[in-house]
């Protein structure tokens, strides 16, 4: 660490995830701190896997300074998988999906060939009840499944089916940013995702991915994928139920098999859904917060809230599979 970091450290929850820091004395600039110690952030980061920022302060005015300092330029958010409004330039709402509903622990845009490295949330408005981002440290999750387990998805890989609109979820048109059926064909062709129009113009996607992945500073193996969040046994019952009921395997929103199609056993995802539920924690939200993620070390969700709750998130840093599979 840097001499004179200027922050107190408390770690918080279970062991070692998030890491909670805050100021020494009033009127510290978390971004310029942020900038003048970056050693010491990146090894919090790499240690924990998330760092919680308290106690400065952050609004939306200051937010994307502090996103700047601590991840680098924010990116767009492409290839959607949440609905989420751009606040200012590629600072978004964290996410806009139903209150009542939860969102499970996933990396962000791992079912993509490049994905950020980091991201920073800003807790601008707490909820009433609920709506924390719960935390999963992806090394342990990787160490709690079997290596049969293990094996099969570092061979095989995971095969992402999306179908766009249907009356749920994210449209084509929201996804992608435009409304040219030749853009999104080019889009697909350059990013290896395999394309199929419906005859009512609905879209259909598949793409295979890598499921484990070596972190590019640590070393460190990790499990860094979307089977869990894009498979159908990921929602509620309730939810899982009635999609069921309501489509074929091929026509739900999202699935996710092996990468060869053939499908993921109940038991392997049972065993997945444990793992990262054994590894869950969720800090509570304080107005002013910012919680930085390393997108590779910590997976991330969101509890169900009531009140009004107004989270904001930027990513930076790109990564691309190429580099990090393991």
């Amino acid at each position: 660490m840097e001499s004179d970091s200027a922050a107190w450290v408390a770690p918080m929850g279970a062991p070692g995830l998030p890491l909670e820091v805050g100021p020494t004395r009033d009127g510290i600039d978390p971004a310029e701190w942020a900038r003048t110690h970056p050693d010491t952030v990146s090894g919090w980061l790499h240690t924990h896997g998330a760092v919680l920022f308290r106690g400065f302060g952050i609004t939306l005015d200051t937010f994307g300074e502090a996103v700047r300092a601590l991840a680098g330029e924010p990116e767009a958010y492409v290839e959607r998988s949440s609905p989420r409004t751009e606040l200012r330039r590629h600072l978004y709402t964290a996410t806009d999906h139903p209150a009542d509903q939860p969102i499970a622990l996933h990396n962000e845009n791992a079912y993509q060939l490049a994905f950020p490295a980091r991201l920073v949330f800003g807790c601008l408005t707490p909820a009433r009840t609920g709506g924390a981002t719960p935390l999963a440290d992806t090394r342990r999750v990787l160490a709690r499944l079997d290596a049969s387990v293990v094996t099969a998805f570092t061979e095989r890989g995971v095969r992402y089916q999306r179908n766009y609109g249907e009356g749920l979820g994210v449209s084509w048109q929201d996804v992608f940013r435009t409304h040219d059926k030749e853009a999104v064909a080019a889009y697909c062709a350059a990013h290896r995702i395999d394309v199929e129009w419906k005859a009512d113009g609905g879209l259909r996607t598949t793409q295979v991915r890598p499921a484990v992945a070596v972190h590019p500073s640590t070393g460190e193996r990790v499990w860094f994928n979307h089977a869990a969040f894009f498979h159908v046994s990921g929602h509620p019952p309730a939810i899982r139920d009635a999609l069921l009921a309501q489509f074929d395997e091929r026509d739900l929103p999202s699935h996710a098999s092996y990468g060869d199609g053939r499908p993921i056993e109940p038991d392997v995802m049972e065993q997945v859904h444990g793992a990262y539920a054994a590894e869950r924690v969720a800090p509570p939200w304080r107005a002013g917060d910012v919680l930085l993620v390393d997108n590779l070390l910590a997976a991330h969700g969101r509890e169900p809230f009531t009140g009004e709750r107004h989270v904001v998130v930027g990513m930076a840093g790109p990564l691309q599979w190429a580099g990090v599979r393991a």
